[in-house]
């Protein structure tokens, strides 16, 4: 048996032998070292990365093909890079939106027989009574006109904006009046007590409206000073759109208006209700297009009083001329009455100008009185930016607006009686009335 001598420091060992401890692959050869070390100096040369390897361009192929196809040709969008990415939903819109397009296509265009200064826009009031119709009316002339409506007694027509202006009338519990209101709105606000719910009437004038073309509508919901709990104003808020929703259309505008403040709605909630309704465009009826039509704003009796009532009335009917044109000898529908013949027509001058119309009165007045230079240069006409105190116009006959009433057989003015002054006769007594004409 063989015996391993053990090792001692400083010992020598016989030919062959190796030190305990160490195994022959834990120095490596001089000639490997010195090869890697060659290899790391390249790798620090070169910048620490290895060469890339260089792209080689596809020869053949569909991709290839298709770049020597493209080569001299624009860039175009790709149009089913943004479209939806598959699915049943996806292509269920995919072919609703061809569909929509082909039936584009296939409308009319139509064609607005307005001219380039636009009758009044026709709003309606409609609401049973005691919502609150009057009082909004004379909320929006304040805001509009900066005047007070004192009573209401027909239409008021008024300038809401540079290029616009709106004629209001309150629709009252009438049939007859309800039919004929529908078929001239252009706008309709649908007033709502919230305290209350909605009312027979509301879902009558909805039905007219449907048949006849079924103009703008926007619901306004009033006495919701009446809540004073916030959890169950909202819900009572939630509760009354999504049920005006179902009358209407999904998405229809609801309007909210609080208390009143110096008998009046609050001043920032009109604010709202009157932007929304002056940036309001009107929808365009063919019928309306293709039927010329008056409303009228005021009427005179020029019959000769010494006529029985029963003896055939002569009408002067004041308005705007909406839809075609109108023509003298052709006869034309009364609401109510029956079919007449027109025997006169007169253009009148504008009751309610529009601003453009009264700048450019106003520069030719300043011409011909000779205000303007000779050799002055004309001046650029500047779009209007805001309505100045002489656009504020209000045409309200058979209204009281401040101190002035209008109906059909003149111009009434109202003075109070504080403001009352006369001089004195001598010998005229404090107390004494007034003459019997004043």
């Amino acid at each position: 048996s063989r015996v391993r001598a053990p090792f001692r420091p400083g010992a020598s060992h016989g030919h062959g032998a190796k030190p305990p401890g160490r195994r022959p692959s834990d120095r490596s050869p001089p000639s490997v070292a010195r090869g890697c070390r060659r290899t790391a100096a390249a790798l620090m040369e070169a910048g620490g990365d290895r060469p890339k390897k260089v792209h080689k361009k596809k020869a053949s192929g569909v991709k290839a093909k298709k770049k020597r196809d493209k080569d001299g040709q624009v860039e175009r969008h790709n149009a089913k890079a943004h479209t939806f990415s598959g699915g049943a939903k996806s292509v269920h819109r995919r072919v609703l939106h061809s569909l929509e397009r082909v039936a584009k296509r296939e409308r009319a265009p139509r064609v607005d027989k307005n001219p380039e200064n636009p009758p009044p826009f026709v709003v309606v009031v409609q609401g049973p009574p005691g919502v609150g119709k009057s009082t909004l009316i004379q909320s929006l002339v304040r805001h509009y006109a900066k005047q007070r409506l004192i009573k209401i007694g027909g239409p008021v027509t008024l300038v809401s904006s540079r290029q616009r202006r709106i004629t209001i009338i309150e629709c009252p519990q009438d049939m007859a009046t309800m039919l004929d209101l529908a078929k001239v709105a252009d706008l309709v606000m649908l007033l709502v007590d919230a305290s209350y719910g909605f009312e027979l009437e509301t879902f009558e004038f909805i039905n007219i409206l449907q048949v006849h073309g079924f103009p703008r509508i926007i619901g306004v919901l009033t006495h919701l000073d009446g809540y004073k709990d916030n959890k169950q104003l909202r819900k009572v808020k939630k509760m009354m759109k999504h049920r005006f929703w179902s009358e209407c259309f999904e998405g229809a505008k609801l309007f909210y208006l609080s208390g009143l403040q110096y008998g009046r709605y609050p001043r920032l909630e009109i604010a709202n209700l009157a932007r929304f309704v002056t940036v309001q465009r009107a929808q365009i009826l063919s019928w309306r297009q293709s039927h010329p039509y008056v409303l009228g704003l005021r009427w005179e009796d020029h019959t000769d009083p010494t006529l029985p009532a029963s003896a055939p009335r002569r009408l002067d009917i004041y308005g705007y001329v909406y839809g075609g044109r109108l023509r003298e000898g052709t006869q034309a529908h009364l609401a109510g009455i029956g079919d007449f013949f027109i025997a006169q027509m007169k253009r009148l001058p504008d009751p309610c100008p529009a601003p453009d119309d009264v700048e450019s009165a106003r520069n030719k007045a300043k011409e011909e009185a000779g205000q303007t230079a000779k050799g002055a240069k004309a001046k650029v006409k500047n779009a209007l930016r805001t309505l100045a105190e002489r656009h504020r116009l209000v045409y309200a006959p058979g209204s009281d607006v401040g101190s002035i009433t209008v109906d059909s057989e003149g111009m009434y003015i109202t003075v109070a009686q504080h403001e009352v002054g006369f001089t004195k006769k001598d010998g005229e007594a404090e107390g004494d009335s007034l003459p019997e004409a004043v």
